[in-house]
């Protein structure tokens, strides 16, 4: 066929999909014509049999570098040709904007239009986005667009809905910037899924500044002066803190001569209580970073800063006032909505990850996706070595350092993985004394993340990175390097999940590629000393090396799990309280 004839045939096949699978094995076909003509590249057997699960329903399992990103995109050029609007959704702007570029030919090859949405762009930017045939989005700016469209329609109000009102005379809502939620196929589905659904998004207005300013710094003032484990007990593990009878008592006698506000019980005590949070429980660079005067809060997950989110409740605030920095502005809550409820409202949900099966019961109970393992397309070639453990975070980078040394020595590129900013730029101080040059990648430092990461393959390079350099990013070796062996990861610290953990070891020794991979821990580290119990004295009392190994993979399994089991408490909590609210508000109707 010529391409003309292609495009056409292509269209024409499309919309027969959903009705039998003859229709979707051809327009599969067709479509893998398209992208082999437009991007020179032609999906591999596996990448059509992931898009097929995608168009189904479904959640493909991809190991790390199987080409996920071409396999969406071929799952979203049949659907749309079929004349569906789709969500391609990520989990960063970086990806979401990379994609959505890279494959501009194929959708363009096609007739179709492709737009991305990320933060900072203004309204019409992001309406042209939403109303292109494929739209690459983040997850959280496609939820909080939702809610801005939710309130400007007066409520869950459909395109029909608004036009009935129209016709009665009703007053005429906003505009919005969504055109319904039909298909939406979302990459690295367990990060987004799972791992940022533990808290609802909440959509917020200003409201002002704050009327009594001077009232957090009190509040710090009056928390400093508590004792722990004797006026309050904290429990690191859930981020919470707690009074005691004493702390009670001692605050009450303290707020004697205040002003009267803090006159109010419930009040003064919701104010110490988030001051003893912003002292003991958020860290700076770990939790939050300050740039330009301002709190930045950091993802754990992504390693990424959330431009333009706030914690609630006078915690950011407090935090502000810790630092040093000026007050954000006071804001009300105008909407609200977990990510379980939002993505269940599509027509069909689809996914795709490296790393479901340790999740696949909670996205099918939650989601109603179904998990199938797609195999890979060339025997996987990585290397793992057994995880070292160091008594305290000294030894252990110490450990790190020496090892980076011997692997730069024999020309290997080495990418060492670390939790939080702080750990990345103190990494950073010991490798400059021991004389390696490397670059450093956090959200501090994150303008020239695509020439960071296009550089990470080569002969002798160092790269210090958070969360930032984990899903999605592909770290390509010069042949060079694949003959000495690939290039090497090392995790420096164990995350709350295993997945994460995967998602790094995953940068290497990709499509058949060589690679190796290993742990360097301490006993100090933050889920160690949170979640592992007795089995950290274990590790610690022991001295024989085989056993070792074995103690430590009890230690991360003991600490994974327990960590796990509270956010998957809190992912429930949070969808139960969301389902309540919304069913406590439904006697209210519409406007």
């Amino acid at each position: 066929m010529d391409d003309t004839s292609l495009r056409l045939a292509l269209g024409e096949v499309a919309r027969r999909i959903w009705r039998g699978r003859g229709a979707l094995v051809h327009a599969l076909a067709i479509a893998r014509e398209a992208a082999r003509r437009s991007l020179g590249t032609r999906p591999y057997d596996v990448q059509i049999a992931g898009a097929a699960c995608l168009i189904d329903g479904c959640l493909a399992e991809m190991q790390t570098g199987e080409g996920k990103t071409l396999t969406a995109a071929v799952a979203a050029t049949v659907v749309a040709m079929g004349g569906a609007p789709v969500h391609v959704v990520t989990v960063n702007d970086y990806l979401a904007q990379r994609d959505a570029e890279e494959l501009t030919p194929l959708f363009e090859f096609l007739g179709l239009s492709v737009g991305s949405v990320v933060s900072g762009m203004d309204w019409s930017a992001r309406s042209s986005a939403y109303g292109c045939n494929i739209t690459y989005c983040t997850g959280k700016e496609l939820v909080f667009d939702y809610l801005k469209d939710s309130v400007a329609s007066g409520g869950d109000a459909s395109g029909a809905h608004l036009a009935v009102r129209s016709v009665c005379g009703a007053p005429t809502a906003q505009r919005t910037l969504l055109r319904g939620m039909h298909f939406a196929l979302v990459d690295e589905a367990d990060s987004v899924f799972i791992d940022e659904a533990r808290t609802p998004l909440i959509l917020a207005e200003k409201a002002g500044p704050h009327d009594r300013p001077e009232r957090f710094s009190e509040a710090l003032s009056l928390a400093r002066s508590m004792q722990d484990g004797f006026h309050f007990a904290m429990a690191p593990a859930r981020r919470s803190v707690e009074l005691s009878a004493a702390g009670r008592a001692s605050l009450s006698e303290q707020v004697k001569h205040m002003a009267p506000s803090w006159g109010v019980r419930a009040e003064r005590e919701h104010m110490v209580l988030q001051a003893l949070r912003a002292l003991h429980l958020f860290q700076r660079d770990h939790h939050y970073i300050v740039r330009d005067d301002k709190v930045q809060i950091v993802d754990e997950q992504t390693g990424r800063v959330l431009d333009g989110r706030n914690w609630e409740q006078g915690l950011h605030q407090l935090i502000e006032s810790k630092e040093g920095c000026p007050f954000s502005e006071d804001t009300r809550t105008t909407a609200r909505i977990t990510y379980q409820r939002f993505f269940r409202k599509y027509l069909r949900l689809a996914g795709m990850t490296g790393t479901a099966r340790d999740a696949s019961a909670e996205l099918w109970s939650v989601y109603g996706l179904q998990t199938v393992r797609i195999p890979t397309h060339r025997p996987v070639r990585r290397t793992t070595h057994a995880s070292r453990c160091a008594a305290t975070q000294s030894e252990k980078w110490a450990m790190v350092a020496k090892r980076t040394i011997d692997l730069v020595s024999s020309g290997r590129p080495v990418l060492i993985g670390t939790r939080s900013v702080a750990a990345s730029e103190n990494l950073s101080v010991i490798l400059r004394e021991h004389g390696i040059v490397h670059r450093v990648l956090n959200a501090r430092q994150d303008s020239d993340e695509a020439e960071l990461v296009r550089l990470a393959g080569q002969p002798g390079v160092v790269t210090i990175a958070t969360n930032m350099a984990g899903r999605g990013t592909d770290i390509k070796p010069t042949e060079e390097v694949r003959a000495i062996g690939g290039l090497h990861v090392i995790l420096t610290e164990f995350h709350e999940s295993p997945r994460i953990d995967r998602q790094l070891f995953g940068r290497t020794a990709r499509q058949g590629d060589p690679g190796s991979s290993e742990a360097m821990i301490a006993l100090d580290d933050e889920i160690i000393r949170l979640h592992a119990g007795p089995s950290r004295v274990l590790l610690s009392a022991c001295t024989w090396g085989p056993l070792t190994a074995w103690l430590i993979t009890l230690v991360r399994w003991v600490s994974q799990h327990n960590a796990e089991r509270h956010n998957r408490n809190l992912r429930r909590n949070a969808s139960a309280h969301d389902d309540q609210l919304a069913r406590s508000l439904g006697f209210s109707g519409r406007g």
